[in-house]
């Protein structure tokens, strides 16, 4: 596998979405490949970094006015 195929399935990778012969050959392009892995290093920093920054939750009142703006009238307050 060289880096361009790589680079372009890594995100698949990622997700989970590839099969696993295609896991394992990207796996072992990243081992071989100083430059690739540093890049998917950062694509799974990134993500973590994503993940922990959108955990807050939404304001209540910042619920109902988009709710609202959305046509969706009441809000169950209890659906998250």
């Amino acid at each position: 596998m060289d880096c361009e195929k790589a680079i372009h399935q890594v995100y698949s990778y990622l997700d989970g979405e590839l099969t696993v012969w295609k896991r394992m050959a990207i796996a072992r392009h990243l081992d071989d490949c100083p430059p690739c892995l540093q890049g998917f290093a950062f694509e799974v920093e990134l993500r973590r970094v994503i993940v922990s920054k959108c955990s807050e939750e939404v304001p209540e009142t910042l619920r109902i006015r988009i709710a609202e703006v959305l046509g969706f009238g009441e809000i169950d307050p209890f659906l998250p």
